[in-house]
């Protein structure tokens, strides 16, 4: 790499987004950093982060399918409260064909323990893990994906605007992350494309097209 002048980005450090201080009921660490998945909807990951603009933060959650790490729900907007949550789920839900008995992980945040978002989980037959307090290495997928997003598309650029924040996001997302990047979990193969009949929406092109 020195020799090509090359050099490797490096992502910024971020604050938590983990708010624990709360008195609503916590669920147990059911994934237990099993992260291996043998079907599509069977373990899903989730968690939120944010991005810096000129406006002020843009909150982002997401939530990853350990399967076919396909990036099946995500949401964004200038606060993360549960709404955040609740609107990347309905996404994953509706992506996924509104599958049952999913083994759902996340954090011990207030947004993902509040009764809202606890009752769409037993509204479609989900199964809420939790990761230890303070313990990120329970939910090491997501924060990977996280990491990708940041040092591949994000760290050197500066959005004036949430609005543009949220566009290359979604570029990196949908054109990119889920149906263009290689994955070593996937033996080097496209999320879109390791994805068993997958949605309409999560289609890849066809390989002579791609």
């Amino acid at each position: 790499m020195r020799e090509m002048g090359l050099r490797s980005k490096v992502g910024k450090k971020y604050k938590a987004t983990t708010n624990s201080n709360h008195n609503l009921p916590v669920a147990e660490n059911l994934l237990n950093r099993e992260f291996a998945s043998s079907a599509p909807n069977e373990k899903w990951v989730s968690d939120i982060t944010y991005v810096p603009t000129d406006e002020g933060w843009l909150y982002l959650a997401g939530i990853l399918d350990l399967h076919d790490k396909v990036l099946v729900g995500w949401a964004m907007d200038d606060n993360m409260r549960k709404e955040l949550c609740i609107g990347a789920l309905t996404q994953a839900i509706l992506r996924r064909g509104h599958p049952t008995g999913v083994l759902l992980h996340s954090d011990r945040g207030s947004q993902y323990c509040s009764t809202a978002y606890q009752a769409m989980l037993i509204k479609h037959g989900f199964t809420c893990s939790m990761s230890r307090k303070g313990n990120c290495w329970d939910n090491a997928p997501m924060e990977s994906f996280w990491g990708k997003l940041k040092q591949e598309w994000l760290c050197d650029k500066r959005f004036k605007t949430r609005q543009d924040a949220k566009a290359a996001i979604f570029v990196y997302i949908e054109t990119f992350y889920n149906r263009q990047r290689l994955h070593a979990g996937l033996g080097y193969e496209i999320p879109a494309f390791a994805a068993v009949e997958a949605p309409v929406g999560l289609r890849p092109p066809s390989a002579s097209t791609a």
